[in-house]
């Protein structure tokens, strides 16, 4: 009787726990769990420990001071919702390892992440910055752990196929926001993200420091966009492998450095796993061939060092003092096989391409280059097609 008794109780207890855990709709079908953060759209701030929380796109959210989602935790963004950033550096959008981002956007109806101040200006909060657990090359062999330069959390690991939620159609304006001239927020920080994660139709705009920049990781990409940011448009370090289209990066009012500036890892050259990205269908538009030297000393379209790989299909370069600037010993030992610009149309650029070794000698690094007419991210320098409904700033 009291082995029956000890079944039926265990029986319950399961039962209740199941029931506690989940809830059901009214056609009994079991829904995501609710969490107990409370939103103040009007004070948008905290930590999201469990659950689902959904914003509302009817509302207008002051982002006050950091919005962190931790593990097993998820926020969900419905399409056509607008979030201020308010606070500078206090104030950013931060996935803990774990944790989920679901920007819903649609191409009608993009989500905006945008200053929050009556005159806007580069800087004005922090950004998006998304840690994962795929790996990172800090310390060779990617077996390694780090903790972010910004929001401070965890990020790298073993799972090539992480995931930290879905990002569709997201705008992302006047970010960047600097705590000194070493320690800066991008428009979108990727750190150790995995390939499970969706990432497409995402627009930096306008921002202190980089657009995007890829700390290691697995995550691929489509449809990016980054313009005016007043460094580089695009980045990667930490041995970052992913495979991506349609890439358009713009310098804009008279300020920014470089297309893109690549490393493998800025501390260890030959670190594994090694930055291994291909990029295919991708213009970059610069400041004009004979811009002022001291506002634009690094005025490249492209910047291969530090032993990262790269490939490159159909690629157009318009405006740059250099097309590709390719450095370093371990770099330069990719060239014509893991590092390649193929299709690559070079249009007003003073010097198509150019190498350096570590010793600072004059390399030939036209094995690696293959001219030829390109349409780039879709239309040269123009608006690429598939970013006409939703992208600004062009």
């Amino acid at each position: 009787m009291k082995t029956t008794l000890r079944k039926v109780f265990g029986i319950l207890a399961i039962s209740a726990a199941f029931f506690t855990s989940c809830t059901s709709d009214d056609n009994g079908k079991a829904t995501e769990p609710t969490s107990g953060f409370v939103v103040n759209p009007n004070d948008f701030k905290g930590t999201i420990t469990e659950g689902v929380v959904t914003l509302d796109a009817s509302k207008v959210y002051k982002l006050t001071g950091k919005i962190q989602i931790n593990s097993g935790a998820i926020l969900t963004i419905p399409a056509g919702t607008k979030i201020e950033g308010l606070g500078g550096t206090s104030a950013y959008i931060a996935v803990a390892q774990g944790g989920k981002i679901n920007v819903n956007g649609t191409a009608a109806k993009p989500v905006i992440m945008t200053s929050g101040l009556a005159t806007k200006a580069p800087g004005d909060w922090g950004g998006l910055v998304i840690c994962g657990k795929a790996p990172i090359n800090r310390v060779s062999g990617g077996m390694t752990t780090a903790q972010s330069e910004v929001a401070d959390l965890t990020y790298g690991g073993t799972i090539n196929n992480d995931s930290s939620g879905s990002i569709t159609y997201l705008i992302v304006e006047y970010a960047g926001a600097a705590f000194n001239s070493e320690k800066e927020f991008n428009g979108v920080s990727l750190f150790g993200v995995g390939s499970g994660t969706v990432f497409q139709n995402v627009q930096a705009i306008h921002g202190s420091d980089d657009g995007f920049e890829f700390f290691g990781g697995t995550v691929n990409t489509s449809n990016l966009i980054s313009i005016g940011n007043e460094d580089d448009q695009f980045d990667w370090t930490e041995g970052w492998n992913g495979t991506n289209t349609n890439w358009y990066g713009r310098l804009d009012f008279g300020k920014g450095n470089r297309g893109i500036e690549a490393d493998n890892f800025e501390f260890g050259f030959a670190n594994t796993p090694i930055a291994n990205p291909s990029i295919t269908n991708i213009s970059l538009i610069g400041p004009g061939s004979t811009a002022d030297a001291a506002n634009f000393a690094e005025n490249a379209a492209i910047k291969l060092r530090r032993g990262t790989k790269a490939i490159f299909t159909n690629v157009y370069l318009s405006q740059w003092k250099v097309g590709a600037d390719i450095e370093h010993d371990e770099t330069l030992a990719f060239v014509g096989s893991a590092l390649k610009i193929s299709n690559v149309t070079f249009n007003e650029i003073s010097t198509s391409f150019k190498g350096k070794n570590t010793a600072g000698a004059s390399t030939d690094v036209s094995a690696g280059i293959t001219e030829g007419a390109s349409t780039g991210a879709g239309a040269g320098a123009g608006k690429p097609s598939w970013a006409s409904e939703w992208a600004i700033g062009f």
